[in-house]
């Protein structure tokens, strides 16, 4: 790639992940490109569908997916607690942009979506969790990645569509984690 295309396609990433922030995944492609300051030919000729540029916008979430795991695992206190760092740590993750808990969570579940593969990092994210919480006995049996991606996913997609503040989605969160949790 020539260095002015390569340019070209590294402003209009860095410029959708702020639109994408802004106004959701379903913002206007030629807005992206008029703020970019390239043509929506240069933008398509990188990003042929809408599908390409989110998935695009979307490496560099992928890569600190593993970085925030580690650090919830980390979190100091009971299981419950490593647990909840994590749900409030996963809604965070899957809600940088409006509409990305929907997207990301409906993703997971259809073959078909082209950021299926990116979503999927969530899914071994839960997994190190589930198999660290019941290795300490903390949850209960059964509990399976997709089924936390999607009640966590659940959770955030309700947050980020009616505006929720941090204090009630935790305590929505909590309510998931006493599902979790193995009971005495």
């Amino acid at each position: 790639m020539r260095a002015d295309a390569k340019r070209n396609r590294d402003r209009i990433v860095e410029v959708a992940r702020l639109v994408f922030r802004e106004q959701g995944y379903d913002a206007p492609l030629d807005e992206i490109a008029k703020r970019a300051e390239v043509g929506a030919g240069t933008l398509y000729r990188h990003f042929p569908t809408r599908d390409d540029l989110v998935d695009a916008v979307m490496q560099s979430w992928v890569d600190s997916v593993d970085t925030a795991v580690d650090k919830a695992l980390a979190h100091e206190g009971d299981g419950r607690a490593v647990l909840m760092a994590w749900l409030e740590t996963y809604v965070g993750l899957i809600s940088l942009h409006r509409g990305g808990p929907a997207k990301i969570t409906t993703a997971m579940g259809d073959p078909e979506s082209p950021i299926r593969s990116k979503c999927q990092v969530l899914a071994g994210a839960n997994q190190r969790v589930i198999e660290r919480l019941t290795d300490d006995g903390v949850l209960r049996d059964g509990v399976e990645p997709l089924q936390l991606c999607r009640l966590v996913g659940g959770v955030a997609t309700v947050a980020d569509q009616s505006e929720l503040d941090a204090p009630t989605v935790r305590s929505l969160l909590e309510v998931v984690a006493d599902g979790l949790v193995r009971q005495p």
